[in-house]
């Protein structure tokens, strides 16, 4: 089975989380996509996020160590790593490069995307289990992630 490389990024802002209505899925999803050849998954992840929300991020950091040398340099690690099916156009994989973020400055995202709180966005229905997982281990580390 064909596998691609994306990036998604869930923005958090005062207990809240940025999503979407997903028009391909038909479902409430963060901002994100593929990256593009030459480009590594965090810039894909900062890429993706202007172009559908018009937002500058911040990534919350996740390192445990940072290296800059002449030969190595670290990159922002994600917040976890998925491997998803896909089914539409034609079945193939995602290999998903997923981070947390906050925004640079406080404007409105682009339509459609919206702010839910935590406790609003798992009221969703037509969201994906793996994002409903993941925005409940949101609002469980929300305290610590505030103050990141």
């Amino acid at each position: 089975m064909k596998r691609e490389f994306t990036a998604t990024v869930y923005i958090i802002k005062q207990n809240k989380v940025l999503l979407h209505p997903h028009t391909k899925h038909g479902k409430w999803l963060p901002p994100g996509g593929h990256v593009e050849i030459d480009e590594t998954p965090p810039e894909a992840a900062r890429r993706e996020v202007m172009e559908e929300t018009g937002l500058e991020i911040s990534f919350i950091e996740n390192e445990n160590i940072w290296i800059r040398s002449e030969y190595a340099n670290s990159l922002e690690r994600p917040y976890m790593c998925l491997l998803e099916n896909i089914e539409k156009p034609h079945p193939h994989q995602h290999i998903d490069f997923i981070y947390l973020a906050h925004v640079k400055e406080d404007k409105q995202p682009l339509s459609p995307f919206r702010w839910f709180t935590f406790e609003d966005a798992l009221e969703l229905t037509n969201i994906y289990s793996d994002t409903l997982d993941t925005i409940k281990h949101l609002e469980m580390i929300s305290a610590q992630l505030m103050g990141a």
